[in-house]
C-alpha cells in the first residue's frame, strides 16, 4: 500500500484519482491547493504526489520546484495532470517528474501510471 497525495482543487477530479488508488488499495491524501500540498509532502511523506498545475494560492509549477528544493521531498516521484499540455516544457528539467497526463485522462490510465511509478520507486 502506497500513500497517494492528491494536489488539485478540481474536487471531482480528486474523487477520480480517490477511486483509481483505491482500487489497488492505496491510501489517498488529499490537498486543494499548492501551499496545503506543499505542507503535507513534507510532513507526510508521500509515496507519489499527482499534481495538477492550475491552483489558487500556488500553482503546480512553483510547488514542484519548492519539492525539488527540498532534501526532505525531492525525490518523491510526481505525476502532473493538467489541461494545460503546453505547460510540460517547464517541467522538463525536473528530475521528480515521472509521468504527464491531459485532463480529461482515462481512469485506466492514470491506474497505469501510478502502478509504474511505484514499479520504478520501488527498483531504486
Amino acid at each position: 500500500m502506497a500513500r497517494i497525495l492528491v494536489v488539485d482543487d478540481d474536487k471531482d477530479i480528486i474523487e477520480v484519482v480517490k477511486y483509481v488508488a483505491l482500487k489497488d488499495g492505496h491510501l489517498v491524501l488529499e490537498a486543494a491547493n499548492g501551499r496545503e500540498g506543499l505542507e503535507r509532502a513534507t510532513t507526510q511523506q508521500p509515496d507519489v504526489i499527482i499534481l495538477d498545475i492550475m491552483m489558487p494560492e500556488m500553482d503546480g509549477y512553483t510547488l514542484n520546484n519548492r519539492l525539488l528544493s527540498d532534501p526532505a521531498t525531492q525525490n518523491i516521484p510526481v505525476i502532473i495532470l493538467t489541461a494545460k499540455g503546453r505547460m510540460r516544457e517547464a517541467f522538463l528539467p525536473a528530475t521528480n517528474v515521472r509521468a504527464y497526463m491531459d485532463k480529461p485522462f482515462e481512469p485506466t490510465a492514470l491506474q497505469e501510471q501510478i502502478q509504474t511509478v511505484l514499479a520504478e520507486k520501488t527498483r531504486r
